[in-house]
């Protein structure tokens, strides 16, 4: 751990002073003053090392200067001798910035009542209740488990070849090797890969991923005690309840140069390095079977969880110290998340608030834009561990810790800044750059808050109110069409004559049945076989009369009449008289001319906002052809069960969500049907006509929307 300090941070005085008004207080005895590594400008720095808690902080000249006039015992005094021997110039108060830090991490001893009631202050801030410790640490939490700094002394000798030269070099060979030799058996890789995607394989990735963040943690461990870094403890740790193995290096806090401290951190990503260069080598050399398929998966671990995770500088591991220390810059998160909160309130209302640091403009930028991009990924990562505790605890216990993830990692933050915004406000109303900047934000509240969209949107299909398909009853041979498409015609006008031979055949044997029996029923009498039989000739003679009936009905329906007045439309261009059709092929369609209807499917969620008589809007897909006028006549009260037109199918260009089962379109989600009758006329060559709906119905505000969906998905989940 460690800490900057910066002359300009702000000090509440008051709360810090000494019991005695020209007596600092004393300076913890056990505390070690360690020279430091030159800071980015040059200026020297120095650590300041806790040996009770283990923990280092990164102090600047200033705070050197103090510290080391300490003695003087007054702020007053202590500013005059840094002005005549050195070439700083301070005041009082950066002096009692310096004891604030002090007193903040316990490195004076407390002098008198006021000293010790602070000490017993912060000991209890400290302490938590159990549900507080819970909340704070069930997503990570630390189980030291060994004190292994003698034992990594003893094996030192025996781990000094991996820290040579010719090792390095044999590694990049055989990692130049193994990459070479994968890319030729491509395919090979790719397939096992797939293959590895069971719970066999999960199982065996667990294992592979437990060995390699082990050896990792040894990198750290042999690479500290080897610059001379004690190591005091190695152990577990649980990052959302996944065991993953840690390793105590603060001292390499104690190495001045940056290089060396570069060395402990890289120690772990470099060891997995070397691992995945040798088992991808492995794997390329070895015969198919067991040992093979483990160093696959040692491989294959290895790349994904070092570029993945330990590379990361977003999060607090390896590649968040590698950064931090390349560019000699402790405490890199807070420092610039302080720069770009500072950054967000200037460019929102452009207080001129001072900048926390004073850094060179490249350096002050780019910190800027890593806070934004660490604070993005942080806000997609929450989300996703919010997501992941939510699946992998039961039920209720889930829902509460999404909603303890959420509202912790993302909401209390925005909440937070919002409240430093409303600390700020006198300041905020009266800023010149911040007026055009609140009424935009104004604005976008109206915009999100109130109830302004009237509309339900959707889409759907104007057909006439009465249609009649016209099917082939069998195969046939079309005979006449005394109707031409478009042509006005009366209720039971023949519309279309077909030649069924199938039909007429059957019909000429039942009329020749029928008079064979009943020429048999009426000479029964002068014949003694024919009149032992008839009661039987008469039954038989009714079922052939049957047949007939059946057989001229049947002869009927293929002469196509209208139903009603109306106008033959869609017949196909193709049917001629003499062209032959088969069974339940569809010749045209028979509609109503005078009577239109739209029909759409709604969400539930978009029925409740219409009613029987609403207004809307039809506006068809065809170019060219106007809007029509519509009124709500009906809503169905149950759920579409099949979606009857495919023409509304997402496969069909529709906007249904569908999917096919036994040759029906099944809505994915539960849609309504509503019809709504057109109010003015149709155009001309309207038959059957796509196009969006809109319906005129209760407002609603996109918060309602985002509230109704996060209420539904909360009720969905919860199973009430």
């Amino acid at each position: 751990m460690h800490a900057a300090l910066a002359p300009s941070s702000p000090l509440d005085a008051a709360s810090l002073a000494p019991e005695r008004p020209f007596s600092l207080p004393p300076l913890r005895e056990e505390l070690a003053l360690l020279d430091g590594p030159a800071a980015y400008d040059g200026a020297p720095t120095w650590s300041l090392h806790d040996p009770v808690r283990n923990q280092f902080y990164r102090i600047d000249w200033p705070t050197f200067e103090v510290l080391a006039r300490w003695h003087l015992g007054n702020p007053a005094r202590i500013v005059e001798a840094i002005e005549a021997e050195t070439t700083l110039s301070l005041s009082e108060e950066d002096v009692e910035v310096v004891i604030r830090f002090l007193a903040e991490h316990q490195l004076v001893r407390p002098l008198g009542e006021a000293g010790t009631a602070r000490l017993v202050q912060q000991e209890k801030a400290r302490h938590s209740t159990l549900w507080q410790w819970l909340l704070h640490h069930y997503l990570f939490f630390r189980i030291p488990l060994l004190r292994p700094d003698r034992w990594l002394v003893r094996q030192l000798p025996r781990v000094e070849m991996f820290y040579s030269r010719t090792f390095l070099y044999i590694t990049l060979a055989a990692l130049t090797l193994g990459l070479f030799q994968v890319a030729r058996q491509w395919d090979h890789f790719a397939a096992t890969l797939v293959d590895t995607f069971s719970w066999r394989g999960a199982l065996g990735y667990g294992v592979a991923l437990t060995l390699v963040k082990v050896l990792h943690e040894f990198g750290h461990a042999f690479t500290a005690r080897r610059l001379g870094c004690r190591v005091p403890t190695m152990g577990v740790a649980f990052l959302v309840m996944w065991p993953v193995a840690y390793t105590d290096v603060n001292e390499a806090w104690r190495l001045t140069r940056r290089q060396d401290r570069l060395a402990v951190g890289a120690a772990g990503i470099l060891t997995e390095l070397a691992i995945a260069a040798w088992a991808t080598l492995a794997w390329t050399l070895l015969p198919d079977g067991t040992l093979r398929g483990t160093v696959f998966m040692l491989a294959t671990t290895t790349w994904v969880a070092t570029l993945a995770i330990n590379a990361s500088p977003f999060m607090r591991f390896d590649g968040y110290f590698l950064l931090s220390d390349f560019l000699d810059f402790p405490n890199l998160h807070p420092r610039s998340f302080a720069l770009a909160r500072w950054d967000l309130r200037e460019r929102l209302f452009a207080l001129g608030e001072p900048i926390p640091e004073c850094l060179p403009p490249a350096r002050q930028r780019g910190l800027i834009l890593f806070a934004y991009g660490v604070w993005l990924y942080r806000l997609t990562l929450f989300v996703g561990i919010a997501l992941l505790v939510y699946h992998y605890f039961f039920k209720a216990l889930g829902i509460l810790l999404f909603a303890v993830e959420i509202g912790w990692f993302v909401i209390l933050p925005i909440w937070r800044e919002i409240g430093e915004w409303k600390r700020r406000w006198p300041q905020i109303k009266t800023s010149r750059g911040s007026r055009g900047k609140l009424w935009l934000l104004a604005v976008l509240a109206f915009i999100f808050v109130v109830p302004w969209n009237l509309q339900v949107s959707s889409q759907g299909l104007m057909r006439s109110a009465r249609h009649y398909p016209l099917f082939a009853p069998g195969p046939a041979t079309i005979a006449a069409m005394p109707v031409k498409p478009g042509q006005a015609v009366p209720a039971g006008q023949v519309l279309m004559k077909l030649d069924a031979v199938d039909a007429e055949y059957r019909q000429r044997l039942a009329n020749a049945r029928v008079s064979r029996l009943a020429w048999q029923a009426e000479v029964s009498g002068l014949d003694e076989n024919l009149r032992a039989r008839q009661p039987i000739t008469v039954e038989e003679l009714e079922a052939a009369r049957a047949e007939l009936a059946g057989a001229n009905d049947e002869l009927q329906r293929y002469t196509v009449t209208a139903p009603f007045p109306g106008v033959l439309a869609d017949l196909s261009p193709d049917l001629r008289v003499g062209e032959s059709v088969g069974r339940q092929q569809q010749l045209g369609v028979f509609i109503d001319p005078t009577a239109w209807v739209v029909e759409t499917y709604l969400t539930d969620a978009e029925v409740e906002r219409i009613a029987v008589g609403a207004g809307g809007r039809f506006l068809p897909e065809t170019p060219g052809l106007p809007a029509l006028a519509l009124k709500v006549a009906s809503i169905d009260r149950d759920a579409t069960r099949a979606l009857p037109d495919a023409m509304l199918a997402a496969g069909h260009g529709g906007e249904v969500l569908v999917r096919e089962r036994n040759n029906q379109l099944i809505p994915e989600r539960a849609v309504y049907r509503v019809v709504l009758a057109v109010e003015e006329a149709a155009p001309a060559q309207a038959r059957v006509l796509r196009g969006s709906v809109v319906i005129y119905g209760r407002p609603k505000s996109l918060a309602g929307d985002f509230l109704r969906s996060g209420a539904a998905l909360a009720i969905r989940e919860a199973g009430w």
